[in-house]
């Protein structure tokens, strides 16, 4: 594998080396900047008895985006579908919504040219087993059914957030066991990414799907939250993160081709190192969680996110609909700075506003994202390899930046940041973080569904 790119300065919103086509005519990373919106029900019973209340919500919120997306003058639009659990294992409710989605979008474009996808994320609903099963059992073929009748019915794009290996680093994460985050990201979620995205790039292929991509939202984004909650170092959630991007890695690897999930904080990483179209979520994802990176995260990207709103009533109107008008402004605002030629002003502007104090925008900052994704790069072929070297060139940019004077770090912080160092240099082979993880965590999963 080759780096798409030669430098980090060769990244930018908007442009991509490998364009999408989907859809109503809707296209990414071709020099613009699209809104995505993610939207899902209030808490809700989903149940057969409710099921005539659930698909007109879910219709009332599709047509008020679509009505308001026309009167902004919004030129293209991505809608997302994430699934409830209840809506992957009860698939004829969740496709029946794809359906009637695809049509109300469908139709729009043919009154009025809104250029449209939708990207239909299945719910990963293995781990409501425990300890889960990734590669057998009810749950897995349920939701292979789910990718493909969705596809059948409209779905545009396809998508997951994968759990595997999530059941060992939950607990890992908590207890800042290097080896065990190792064997989870490093070991299991590689496995399980594989083996998951064989088959929905299969399905995609036989359905006329794209096969999109993943999220690393439940190892990453978890330790992001945790972290500024004081729960785990900064330090800790920094790493995790970049280990991420080379556990998602994985699905393009298998035929994924993109957009990456907005709650993919490692877009940036899989853009430099694949060229694909990423979408990214920063200050209008705030109704879903809290974050550092509300603006460095649009510094390169192709689709501008949400994450996902409920379906609730603000003095404006329908919160869906609010905002994406949110995003639809700040996508008019890239757009604009695309055609001016000052992308690259407007690009500086959104990192440096994130980068004091803030560890996660060190590494999905450009620079810090492109550092991330050469190491993976020359670590060669090995799934284990790339996640500990991504771990090691988070510490790197870490450091880096503490010198330079562009992060502060406390005392406690740095203590944690050599802890970490000198745990990846013990942990140095496969071979050692699968008897690390085993002994530690054997309880906790199923050896024979990693093909262990």
């Amino acid at each position: 594998m080759a780096l798409a790119y030669s430098d980090w300065q060769a990244l930018r919103m908007g442009h991509a080396l490998r364009p999408i086509e989907a859809g109503n005519g809707l296209r990414l990373g071709a020099g613009e900047v699209v809104p995505e919106v993610n939207y899902t029900l209030p808490p809700v019973t989903i149940s057969p008895e409710s099921a005539t209340q659930v698909k007109r919500q879910y219709a009332e919120m599709v047509e008020g985006l679509l009505g308001r997306a026309v009167d902004l003058a919004v030129p293209q639009l991505l809608l997302e579908f994430e699934h409830l659990p209840a809506l992957t294992s009860q698939n004829e409710l969740g496709t029946t919504i794809t359906r009637e989605t695809a049509e109300l979008m469908k139709a729009q474009f043919e009154r009025s040219g809104l250029r449209s996808a939708l990207r239909v994320t299945v719910s990963d609903i293995r781990d409501m087993e425990r300890p889960p099963r990734m590669r057998t059992g009810l749950q897995l073929q349920q939701m292979l059914e789910a990718f493909r009748s969705n596809a059948l019915a409209g779905g545009h794009m396809l998508s997951i957030e994968s759990t595997g290996g999530k059941e060992v680093h939950d607990t890992a994460l908590l207890e800042a066991n290097i080896p065990g985050i190792l064997f989870a990201l490093g070991v299991l979620a590689c496995r399980d990414m594989r083996f998951l995205w064989s088959r929905i790039v299969e399905i995609a292929a036989e359905t006329g799907a794209v096969a999109a991509g993943d999220t690393a939202c439940g190892f990453a984004n978890t330790a992001m939250v945790l972290a500024d909650k004081q729960y785990i170092p900064q330090v800790l959630a920094g790493v995790v993160r970049a280990m991420g991007a080379a556990r998602s890695l994985c699905a393009y690897e298998v035929g994924a081709t993109g957009p990456s999930k907005d709650c993919a904080y490692e877009g940036p990483v899989l853009k430099a190192l694949l060229g694909i179209t990423i979408s990214m979520e920063g200050k209008a994802a705030a109704c879903a969680h809290l974050s550092s990176v509300g603006n460095v995260a649009a510094a390169v990207c192709d689709a501008w996110s949400n994450e996902s709103v409920q379906n609730v009533r603000l003095l404006s109107g329908p919160a869906p609909v609010a905002f994406l008008e949110i995003l639809a402004y700040d996508c008019r605002l890239f757009n604009a700075a695309l055609k001016k030629g000052e992308e690259r002003k407007l690009q500086e502007w959104l990192t440096e506003s994130d980068l004091r104090d803030s560890v996660q925008a060190h590494l999905v900052c450009p620079e810090g994202a492109f550092r991330v994704a050469r190491a993976i790069d020359a670590a060669g072929e090995s799934d284990f390899q790339r996640v500990r070297a991504a771990a090691l060139e988070a510490c790197a940019v870490m450091r880096d930046a503490e010198e330079q004077g562009t992060l502060h770090l406390s005392q406690r912080e740095l203590s944690w940041l050599s802890r970490i160092e000198e745990a990846l240099d013990a942990c140095d082979s496969e071979e050692k973080a699968i008897a690390a993880g085993t002994e530690a965590y054997s309880e906790q999963f199923l050896p024979a569904e990693y093909g262990l």
